[in-house]
């Protein structure tokens, strides 16, 4: 599988805004993960009618391409920034990945790379990460970066020990977490599971973060979801990841030009 192709296993503009005119009281944040190297289903996933993010891997053939079309569109922006997995191939995770066995200085540099490779970014996500993400001096230089950056961070817990939570709330850093991954198993009748479980998770919680991705699933997930909005949308607004984030105090989400 190439880089930013999907590696979980077990592990505005103009745009496509919702019409808040008798907006229901439910909120459905999408997040598509793995933008960034012309993966099956990038310029469909853009054109979905909801206000969605795009998580773009940095130092890709198409990470400013792709991050502009999505700014364009109206959606968010945010780095999908490559980190180390528990296991995995490690050509999965594409150029200048944090790795736990890096010195602090390298990560930090690394990390400032990634955001000033991404244009419009406003936020972070992990892409793999399941070694990384329970690793505290790891995402203590991470976070601190976006902190410095003015980047809220989500995290894809693509590991259930991650220390995110712990160090987010330490450094005063804006967090939101993964509810749902659609497609985290390849098929039409697993993302349509997955999307089962997205409706019963609101039938209980007022808002939910589903992450799905452009890449081998591409083309199903962007069916699915396609099929799947007309209805939501009867019970839910779809909206940006800052609308769910409590910001602590004295913390601004800025854009980036």
């Amino acid at each position: 599988m190439p880089a930013g192709g999907r590696a979980f296993a077990g592990e505005h503009a103009n745009a496509k805004a919702e019409d808040h005119s008798a907006v229901p009281s439910r909120q459905i944040a999408i997040v598509i993960d793995d933008f960034g190297n012309s993966m099956k289903g990038t310029e469909q996933m853009l054109e979905l009618p909801v206000h969605l993010t795009a998580a773009v891997m940095p130092f890709l053939p198409t990470t400013k391409q792709d991050a502009e079309a999505a700014h364009a569109k109206g959606h968010d922006v945010i780095v999908h920034l490559p980190m180390e997995p528990v296991r995995g191939n490690a050509n999965w995770l594409g150029p200048n990945a944090i790795l736990t066995s890096l010195p602090d200085d390298e990560i930090r540099r690394r990390v400032e790379a990634a955001i000033a490779d991404v244009p419009y970014a406003i936020g972070m996500n992990n892409h793999m990460g399941s070694k990384a993400t329970v690793d505290e001096r790891v995402m203590r230089i991470v976070l601190q970066v976006c902190k410095e950056k003015g980047l809220f961070f989500l995290d894809s817990r693509t590991a259930w020990r991650s220390v995110v939570p712990k160090v987010a709330k330490e450094l005063q850093v804006p967090l939101i977490r993964n509810d749902v991954f659609l497609d985290d198993v390849y098929t039409a009748h697993h993302v349509s599971h997955q999307l089962t479980v997205l409706k019963e998770h609101l039938a209980k919680q007022d808002s939910c973060v589903v992450i799905g991705h452009v890449g081998p699933p591409g083309l199903i997930t962007y069916g699915a979801l396609k099929s799947a909005i007309p209805q939501l949308r009867k019970d839910a607004s779809f909206v940006g990841l800052t609308e769910l984030l409590p910001l602590p105090s004295g913390v601004s989400v800025h854009y980036r030009q």
